[in-house]
């Protein structure tokens, strides 16, 4: 065989890679330009947690120059990538799955759903139940003489870490009945660990939040439930023996 034709196959991957990539790209812009005249309104209904605790005549204030357009902007452009999440996992999944078993494959296409579904899941309990904890705290607790004004980039940064923390941890489940079922470990198993998640849990929420006790409880509780949920469901699903793989992979999806 010459060089050409071994060289073939790996010119073919980065090729297909090269599409899809292209193509996640292409789903990200177009949803960003259909997004990006209505800026100002998504990031008026994302800080509205917030500006519902301003104290009376406050508002929230820009103080740099460029941040009235470039906030709104990096709002969009998330918020575009975060809508997009699902074709970008497709085509993830549509570069892999050639290469990949059948039971892989009914096993991964499954989680991929689920990890979609729990992320965006983690996103709107963050919106609807952490933001307005969180910050009707904070807005009530400083000093008398002291009047709330935030910056709208820095409300924006700190929302989307927490945006993204929280999405993150939703995903706990998914790994917990993912580590059963490959046989890695049993539902007993990590439930005789329970004192150890729970610790665990803090310290992800103290890694992954602000440093405040509240941000970091709302996050290590959650977890920690969710870890239950997925070892009550890991006892109904049975852990995979190692065996060989008598199919090859396929060719095409």
């Amino acid at each position: 065989m010459s060089d050409a034709d071994q060289k073939s196959p790996f010119v073919e991957h980065m090729l297909e890679l090269r599409s899809r990539i292209l193509r996640a790209l292409m789903a990200v812009l177009v949803i960003f330009i259909g997004l990006f005249n209505f800026a100002n309104e998504i990031y008026t209904f994302i800080s509205e947690p917030l500006r519902r605790f301003l104290p009376e005549g406050s508002t929230m204030i820009a103080t740099e120059v460029a941040s009235p357009f470039l906030t709104p902007f990096k709002l969009t452009l998330v918020l575009s990538v975060f809508i997009a999440v699902p074709f970008l996992l497709y085509q993830a999944w549509a570069f892999i799955a050639p290469g990949l078993y059948k039971h892989e494959k009914r096993l991964a296409f499954p989680l991929l759903i689920s990890s979609v579904l729990l992320f965006y899941a983690g996103m709107a309990f963050a919106y609807f139940v952490v933001f307005p904890l969180i910050f009707g705290f904070f807005t009530s607790v400083g000093p008398e003489n002291v009047t709330v004004m935030t910056d709208i980039n820095s409300y924006l940064d700190f929302i989307l870490k927490l945006f993204f923390a929280f999405g993150i941890a939703f995903e706990v489940p998914v790994a917990t009945v993912l580590l059963i079922i490959t046989g890695a470990t049993t539902a007993d198993a990590l439930a005789a660990k329970r004192p150890y998640i729970v610790v665990g849990c803090f310290v992800v929420g103290m890694l992954l939040t602000p440093p405040d006790v509240i941000s970091q409880s709302l996050l290590a509780v959650p977890v920690w439930m969710l870890f239950e949920v997925g070892i009550f469901f890991g006892r109904f699903v049975k852990s995979r023996e190692p065996v060989e793989d008598t199919d090859e992979p396929s060719e095409s999806l």
